[in-house]
């Protein structure tokens, strides 16, 4: 339905643009780390996710969630506030972020496969893949950095992916 995809663009384009400020705030304190290069990787990719999802709330007309501003401050205070805990807690910021927004393209692919909607929305459906496929890529590089090593990780990743849970369900409605 129309109701489905503006509430997926409308949230995928919030969880995008934070994505954003969330690694603006890493580089900010780990610019000069040896971090550096892999964190600008992995930011140049959600510039893309971002750039289409300006892109798709254009083309569909959909009004963007009136909380934009306050999700850029608070991805902002993340990347920053887990830098400044250390590599291994901005690792497991991303670790933690993108496996939550992994399970959630997931969720919003069986949604339009459940409703046999594939035909219909073939081009959000191969674009709702590539990134989640790139948030997985995402995950398992701030794994293999050092992630789980993060002072209190069980704990930091736990409030993080509440915290983005939380989100996703407001943006959803506001």
């Amino acid at each position: 339905s129309d109701e489905m995809i503006q509430r997926f663009i409308r949230v995928d384009h919030a969880g995008e643009v934070g994505a954003n400020d969330i690694y603006a705030g890493q580089l900010a304190i780990l610019g000069r780390t040896k971090e550096a290069p892999l964190i600008q990787h992995m930011w140049d990719q959600e510039k893309v996710h971002r750039d289409k999802m300006n892109e798709l709330i254009v083309e569909h007309r959909i009004r963007p969630t009136a909380l934009l501003p306050l999700w850029r401050m608070a991805g902002f205070a993340l990347g920053a506030g887990t830098a400044l805990m250390g590599k291994e807690a901005a690792m497991a910021c991303t670790v933690a972020v993108e496996d939550t927004i992994v399970t959630h393209y997931t969720d919003q692919i069986r949604e339009i496969v459940e409703q046999g909607k594939e035909e219909e929305h073939r081009e959000l459906l191969q674009t709702l893949q590539k990134f989640r496929d790139d948030e997985l890529e995402h995950h398992d590089t701030g794994i293999e950095h050092g992630a789980e090593l993060a002072p209190q990780y069980k704990l930091l990743s736990s409030v993080i992916k509440i915290g983005c849970s939380t989100a996703i369900k407001i943006a959803e409605k506001v």
